[in-house]
């Protein structure tokens, strides 16, 4: 069976029968000008620290990344990838009313609330794409609800005005913005400015996506000083290791590379998107406003995932586990333009062949 997550260089070599680092990753939606040098650098200079524990506040970190988005360090809270404080997110959940939760959503979601019998009430993105004012009068500080923004698989990013209206009804707001890093500072629709107004506001972060670290895991959220402290209690004293928080604080300060990938996003996203439509059997979804697309295939995009990976070493991503999509749809990363046309080339090939 297909895995339930994207990047398992593991699962895709022993289909393609070669070695995990001949695989042409674009089902995980990493940066691929990543991870920076800078970091790489850093990682290496910093090896003989793996000796001693890491420090379990991680207060480096902490205070990069409170003095770049200029709150108190007290908001913030590092993990082991936002994989891990979804889990938390589960157990402050699990005495709700209600959690809703808007779909296709990304597993991990379902893991998180199953985990702690959340009940759940699902959305569909067709309903709240414009906005949250049908749903936000049905919310009380009884329910919580968890959104994706930008959203996966999609790509569809919400605007602020557009998000408030949940916050003021009191009901825990968990927003995952894994994603937000690819829009500049200029574009980012980010809700933690708003966390000192609202304490019902979690705002969730990954710095392994924008910054090709998926192998480090970390994360970090911003939320009130006392749900941190709560977390706090229920989790490992030593979940982040002094590796991820140096890469992390490399990473902040490394103002060329986000700059470099800024620029080049948009461009690149529009140019790989008008190509995959022009391959007739495909069609992208919606407009992505970060750096995947996802398309809708004429058939089972099953035969086609084994293909590429058997004849072209090529991963893509598909939505099996998105019930609410299913086997016709696939997910790709926005790569660089060589590799974007090597798998064009080769959907070309499959669809002319078939």
């Amino acid at each position: 069976m297909p895995p339930r997550h994207g990047g398992n260089l593991a699962w895709a070599a022993a289909i393609a029968g070669c070695a995990p680092q001949e695989i042409l990753d674009f089902s995980a939606s990493l940066n691929p000008w990543g991870p920076p040098a800078s970091v790489i650098a850093a990682l290496q200079a910093a090896l003989p620290t793996i000796r001693d524990y890491p420090d379990p506040d991680c207060r480096v970190l902490v205070d990069a990344l409170a003095a770049g988005h200029e709150l108190p360090r007290e908001y913030f809270l590092v993990g082991n990838g936002t994989a891990e404080l979804l889990t938390w997110v589960g157990r402050e959940c699990a005495d709700r009313r209600r959690v809703y939760f808007i779909t296709p959503a990304f597993a991990d979601y379902r893991r998180a609330l199953t985990a702690f019998a959340c009940p759940t009430v699902p959305i569909a993105l067709t309903q709240v794409q414009t906005g949250f004012g049908a749903i936000a009068p049905s919310l009380t500080p009884k329910d919580a609800i968890l959104i994706n923004n930008p959203h996966n698989p999609s790509g569809h990013l919400w605007l602020r005005h557009q998000l408030q209206p949940l916050l003021e009804t009191g009901a825990l707001v968990v927003v995952d913005e894994a994603f937000m890093d690819f829009l500049p500072p200029s574009a980012s629709e980010s809700l933690i400015g708003f966390v000192p107004r609202y304490p019902n506001l979690i705002v969730l972060r990954s710095l392994t996506k924008f910054y090709s670290l998926a192998g480090l895991r970390l994360g970090y959220g911003v939320s009130s000083p006392q749900r941190w402290q709560r977390w706090r209690s229920w989790r490992d004293p030593w979940s982040v290791n002094s590796l991820a928080i140096i890469a992390g604080v490399t990473a902040l300060g490394d103002r060329p590379f986000q700059e470099q990938t800024w620029t080049w996003l948009p461009p690149a996203r529009q140019a790989f998107g008008e190509a995959l439509n022009a391959v007739p059997e495909l069609n992208v979804v919606t407009e992505s406003k970060v750096n995947f697309l996802l398309l809708q295939a004429t058939d089972s995009i099953l035969p086609l995932q084994t293909y590429l990976l058997q004849e072209h070493r090529i991963l893509i991503r598909d939505c099996c586990s998105f019930p609410e999509l299913g086997a016709a749809y696939f997910r790709v990363a926005v790569r660089r333009n060589i590799e974007n046309e090597r798998l064009l080339e080769a959907l070309r090939t499959y669809y002319q062949r078939s």
